[in-house]
């Protein structure tokens, strides 16, 4: 019987589907758990359980209690942007799975619009907004740290494939990822995504909502800019010679951003920022998570970028962002400026 098959059985002795012609179809996206669009009659819906083992070319582990954190981030942000997450309707403790409201055929993933050309500083602005929010309603808030201490987690997910595997692959930059994990580990400021990426946020004309954030982890909220912004970078990359407007959707998205966190955290957030995008822009090409489409001279290029800039990176994200689309689509080695 296949895992689809399986699961569709669990579901009906479960009582989640009752028509006998009941489907359920693979979604994409599925690397950290199995995915599936549950079609029981005039109902549709979406149900999730997350995998011990990813789906990538490298061995990585996990826990799959992170199905839960994923229910508990839903539900957080919920309570103050319902829009912005999708509605839950079922979960089995027992099975390890929930079901949630299907975001349906009226929206678009970013990513797929991105690597299509289509860059919006609108949907960029729009994203910066949602985040800032999250992060300063969360900010200091005793309950979301409590419900949200998955360090562990997120050094399975996180802090180990991207920085470290990355560090320990580059030497000569080991210190500065090492350190910067230490860092990270150490940091409970604010509820993180974990995982703030286009190919998790889906787009209508009336709506943006947030997926897949089962790496929810109550830490710094850093992590979520540089991993967002870390995308903008590297999509510019992905058309150069073509310029999309990618520089422009970094402007906005920080713009939003920073307004929406009100009281000045964001210019904390900033020191932290440049050093931490540039090692993920590394860790997307020499992690356990790369960049599917890059080229190899462009993942020389980031080599490259990234060797020369890390140990004296750029104070601001304008100055990072000016010197990375400079390069992009001039071509200039990054040894020539700084």
């Amino acid at each position: 019987m296949s895992e689809a098959k399986q699961f569709l059985e669990l579901l009906r002795r479960d009582g989640r589907v009752r028509d006998p012609h009941a489907a359920l179809t693979p979604l994409a996206g599925g690397v950290s758990s199995d995915i599936f669009l549950v079609q029981d009659g005039p109902k549709s819906f979406v149900v999730k359980r997350a995998l011990a083992k990813l789906r990538v070319k490298e061995d990585w582990f996990a826990n799959v209690g992170r199905n839960a954190t994923e229910q508990a981030y839903i539900q957080c942000v919920s309570r103050f942007l319902p829009g912005a997450v999708p509605e839950l309707i079922f979960a089995s403790e027992q099975a390890g799975y929930f079901t949630m409201e299907f975001i349906g055929l009226d929206f678009a993933n970013w990513k797929e619009l991105l690597l299509g050309g289509l860059c919006r500083a609108t949907h960029a602005a729009q994203a910066g907004e949602i985040l800032g929010t999250i992060h300063r309603r969360t900010t200091g808030d005793a309950e979301v740290a409590r419900k949200f201490r998955t360090t562990a987690d997120f050094r399975q997910l996180r802090l180990e494939p991207y920085l470290l595997t990355t560090g320990a692959r580059h030497p000569d930059l080991r210190e500065f990822f090492e350190s910067e994990a230490g860092r990270l580990a150490a940091t409970h400021e604010a509820l993180v995504h974990g995982d703030f990426s286009p190919k998790n946020i889906m787009i209508s004309d009336k709506r943006m909502v947030l997926l897949d954030c089962e790496v929810a982890w109550y830490g710094d909220p850093t992590f979520d800019v540089a991993f967002l912004l870390n995308h903008f970078f590297l999509k510019a990359l992905h058309h150069a010679p073509a310029d999309h407007g990618l520089e422009k959707m970094v402007t906005a998205f920080w713009r939003a951003y920073s307004a929406a966190r009100e009281n000045g955290d964001a210019r904390i957030v900033e020191q932290r920022l440049v050093p931490l995008l540039l090692m993920l822009l590394l860790a997307r090409v020499d992690g356990k998570s790369p960049a599917e489409y890059l080229t190899e001279p462009k993942k020389q290029f980031i080599r490259d970028f990234v060797g020369y800039y890390l140990p004296s990176p750029p104070d601001t994200l304008a100055l990072l962002s000016r010197v990375w689309f400079a390069q992009v689509f001039n071509s200039t080695p990054a040894s020539n400026s700084k």
